[in-house]
């Protein structure tokens, strides 16, 4: 099974990895970071580099689609090499899933019209204006459309998806291989879950990385 994760200059690590990290361990996994080019890309900070291994090119019909999101989404909602990609991938894949903004390549892409999507409770709204409807689900399935919410929940999508490929069973266990029992020291992991001091904060953080 041929996984094709997409990379590109600013994008959220832990959207990429960590599905990654989930699917690379299911049976007969094959995992290609694909891109413009091949090479290294700076994530969304520039702290961190990733290794394009393959051209957009050399991997056009893998068996999942992965698309992470990160501030550098933002240029590529208007660059048809990646939005071209996406749409060819999609007719023979399997299953065309997104992390956070990655969702708003999919929508570019032309995929989500009329469809129930999600992404960072951020960008939201941007889905709009490319005919999808906004959900504040943490994952969501519209037929072989699978798109996650913001950065962690791409660890939940990834475990959902191992269920569909395989079974519950190899969904569990790939789960307890990773460890995955969050157990977070605060509730605020949904906006509905915070005050406006927690959100006036996030605004600054974001700020500072940007």
């Amino acid at each position: 099974m041929r996984i094709a994760v997409a990379l590109f200059e600013q994008v959220t690590a832990l959207d990429a990895i960590g599905p990654y990290e989930v699917l690379q361990r299911l049976p007969d996994a094959e995992v290609r970071f694909v891109g413009h080019r091949k090479g290294e890309v700076r994530t969304d900070n520039g702290f961190l580099g990733l290794t394009v291994d393959y051209t957009f090119d050399e991997v056009r019909h893998p068996d999942i689609v992965l698309i992470p999101g990160g501030i550098g989404t933002r240029a590529l909602v208007h660059d048809d090499v990646i939005l071209d990609w996406i749409r060819g991938a999609h007719e023979t894949s399997q299953f065309t899933t997104s992390v956070c903004t990655g969702s708003l390549l999919l929508a570019a892409a032309g995929l989500l019209e009329g469809r129930k999507a999600t992404t960072h409770f951020s960008a939201r709204p941007l889905l709009l204006k490319y005919g999808a409807t906004p959900s504040e689900e943490r994952v969501v399935q519209e037929g072989k459309i699978i798109t996650a919410a913001g950065v962690s929940s791409g660890i939940d999508m990834a475990l959902h998806l191992a269920e569909l490929i395989a079974d519950a069973t190899t969904s569990k266990a790939l789960q307890l291989m990773i460890e995955y029992d969050p157990q977070p020291p605060h509730d605020a992991g949904a906006l509905h879950k915070v005050d406006a001091a927690v959100l006036a904060r996030v605004q600054e953080l974001a700020k500072l990385r940007n």
